[in-house]
């Protein structure tokens, strides 16, 4: 029998740099959510990337919510948020008790779209409301439209926080993502690029990066105040990561490079195999950026004769993993009375089955698959995938 293909899961490097990394803690008894691993991968993410600060954290949720806090989210404040994501990146919203304004997507990039971040702007200021936040997304990789969402958000003076989650190794203009914004969010969850079996890390780009990456180093680890005994004056949170954790995380940032052109591999020999078949489009990758390519995402036109639950089907009939794009969040029950900023003007539900609506991000929805891009697919793997993909068209 064929072996099952992963839409993505963990690739634990060739040399055994992860190993190394765990016997050292073993060896020096450092089985605790601080240690030399921690630090190092702290260090070496940080100077990877070219950030000020980074903050090993148990979750790229964990990021994502001391990210909110640190610029000052609390109750009933409205934080923007684009809507095509993982509900990770809104829940922590929630966490403060704060309000999610959802917002659309473009086309050219599937993620926030420019002119429904201004649209949602207007809109509030009319209401005398200043959101206390943009939370921004590079969905599977690819990245959004950094240059004009950051200078609205100047022009309005409202901090940026970019989860990364999704695009660790991916540049725009030659600058990796998640070091744009005054935050960044990288997750290292079984699924992505690199993996430490879970955690994240927390990028602190904006002035004063020692000082808020210590506030959020304090919350993280239950804000325990520097007295003998155990005394707290805020609310803190067990968000530190393991330092058996890190030691993985240390290992794979060795091998993060390969990943993303191995990934990208993936990616180009899927375009040049299917992007013949009629009704077929790839996720669009804006010049000058370089995608990881963590998921490979394409759509079925409307007219396709073939559709995205076909192909999920006949994938998973071959033991072949695959998804939909994400359910966007405005589309989501537990957020249906959150609002939703669109472009569009006048939205209405274009199938009942899933919900979805014809906002750019619920067609992106309804019409699309994630392809297994599982970066130990061989050759064999990806013509197996096509073959049973172009059968669909006859």
């Amino acid at each position: 029998m064929k072996q099952h293909i992963f839409l993505a899961s963990p690739h634990m490097s060739e040399e055994g740099y992860e190993l190394e990394y765990i016997k050292e803690a073993f060896d020096t008894n450092w089985i605790a959510p601080l240690g030399k691993n921690v630090t190092e991968f702290e260090k070496e993410l940080a100077m990877k990337l070219g950030t000020e600060k980074a903050v090993a954290l148990s979750a790229g949720t964990a990021a994502i919510h001391m990210a909110l806090k640190a610029v000052g989210v609390s109750q009933s404040d409205v934080v923007f948020c684009q809507s095509l994501t993982f509900s990770a990146t809104a829940n922590p919203i929630l966490y403060e008790k704060a309000v999610p304004v959802f917002i659309d997507s473009d086309k050219e990039t599937w993620n926030m779209s420019p002119t429904a971040l201004e649209l949602a702007f207007e809109k509030y200021k009319k209401k005398g409301i200043k959101p206390k936040a943009v939370l921004l997304v590079h969905l599977y990789g690819n990245c959004a439209q950094i240059e004009e969402i950051l200078e609205i958000c100047k022009k309005y003076q409202v901090p940026l926080i970019e989860d990364a989650a999704e695009s660790l190794g991916s540049t725009y203009h030659g600058k990796y993502t998640g070091t744009f914004g005054d935050y960044g969010i990288v997750s290292f969850n079984g699924n992505k690029i690199i993996t430490s079996s879970g955690g994240g890390m927390l990028l602190v780009n904006c002035e004063d990066a020692a000082e808020k990456a210590a506030k959020v180093l304090y919350w993280a680890t239950q804000a325990r105040e520097p007295a003998l005994w155990y005394q707290h004056t805020e609310i803190g949170y067990n968000y530190r990561m393991s330092n058996i954790v890190a030691g993985i995380g240390r290992g794979q940032l060795k091998v993060l490079d390969k990943r993303v052109e191995k990934k990208r591999y993936i990616f180009e020999y899927y375009q040049r195999n299917l992007r013949d078949l009629d009704g077929i489009s790839f996720m669009p990758i804006q010049s000058d950026t370089r995608s990881n390519c963590w998921l490979t995402a394409i759509q079925l036109e409307e007219t396709c004769q073939v559709r995205p639950m076909d192909m999920i089907e006949a994938l998973r009939e071959a033991d072949i993993e695959s998804r939909p794009v994400w359910k966007p969040m405005h589309l989501q029950p537990v957020f249906a009375d959150c609002d939703f900023i669109s472009q569009m003007e006048k939205l209405s539900v274009i199938d009942e089955e899933t919900g979805a609506d014809n906002s750019i991000c619920g067609q992106i929805f309804k019409q699309g698959v994630c392809m297994p891009s599982d970066t130990k697919m061989t050759e064999e793997d990806l013509e197996r995938v096509c073959c049973i993909v172009k059968k669909l068209w006859g």
